[in-house]
């Protein structure tokens, strides 16, 4: 049988290595623990690349593939390295980055009437790895909220004007820390959290509770940011918040990003 040409293995002359090459946009069904000890079962959108010296003119696409189904569907933080440093020696790199990001679903009762529903949640997984320093990785929760204008509480006759806002979380730990955890310190930190099943009752209670709890965009990212200085697993975090404004034609944003390692108190 006659041998294939390689062509990704020729010689490049042009002297530009790459920065990331690979795959995005992949689905992927992965398995996720839960807090409560089960295990959800959910489909990731995974991006997977590694860095390109100047002298090869492309990378074997299919490796990316062939390594992300080898190590199966179950997304664990104690062994989710594993798929990157592969990338590493499978693709002679020195630099692998793989990204999972994946719907994660949560029963929530209603306040009032109790009433179960789903209310969902977007969660993405990067890790870093280089063969000389280890690996890093991110968990970040993207979290809707409600939020109300203190200002327009305040000069009001009639009501406050509010809307919906959306909170990236973005932590580094030193130990597992949970998806709902991270959801629940950001959903204290709005004016109110979200349901996907209210009764009348319920709707009476959330907009009171918001109105009782108003919070700027400003407010809503140091909430966020006030308690995970007092989380110890937490050592590094970025929280951003963006409100899709009810009365503006345009949305309100905020950022907080540690600036280096947090060293909680004793």
């Amino acid at each position: 049988m006659r041998s294939l040409t390689d062509t990704q293995n020729e010689k490049d002359d042009r002297n530009i290595p790459i920065d990331r090459v690979g795959v995005k946009n992949l689905r992927f069904p992965v398995q996720v623990r839960e807090k409560s000890g089960g295990c959800q079962h959910t489909i990731a959108t995974v991006s997977l690349a590694v860095d390109l010296p100047q002298e090869f003119k492309g990378t074997h696409m299919s490796r990316f593939v062939e390594v992300l189904n080898s190590h199966g569907t179950s997304l664990d933080v104690r062994s989710i390295h594993a798929v990157p440093h592969e990338l590493l020696t499978r693709l002679h790199a020195s630099r692998a980055h793989v990204t999972y990001q994946f719907p994660y679903f949560i029963k929530k009762q209603a306040p009032i009437s109790k009433g179960d529903g789903m209310m969902d949640y977007e969660v993405r997984f990067e890790i870093d790895a280089t063969k000389d320093h280890g690996t890093d990785f991110i968990l970040t929760v993207m979290v809707p909220v409600a939020t109300l204008c203190p200002c327009s509480k305040a000069i009001s006759d009639r009501g406050a004007h509010n809307q919906r806002g959306l909170v990236t979380y973005s932590v580094r730990f030193s130990k597992a820390i949970w998806i709902e955890d991270l959801i629940a310190l950001v959903e204290r930190s709005a004016s109110c959290e979200l349901y996907s099943l209210l009764k009348r009752t319920d709707e009476k209670f959330v907009t009171e509770k918001a109105y009782d709890n108003p919070v700027f965009v400003e407010d809503l990212v140091r909430n966020v940011a006030a308690q995970t200085y007092a989380q110890e697993l937490i050592t590094w975090f970025r929280v951003e918040a963006e409100n899709f404004e009810s009365i503006h034609n345009h949305n309100a944003y905020a950022m907080i990003e540690s600036k280096s390692e947090i060293i909680h108190p004793v």
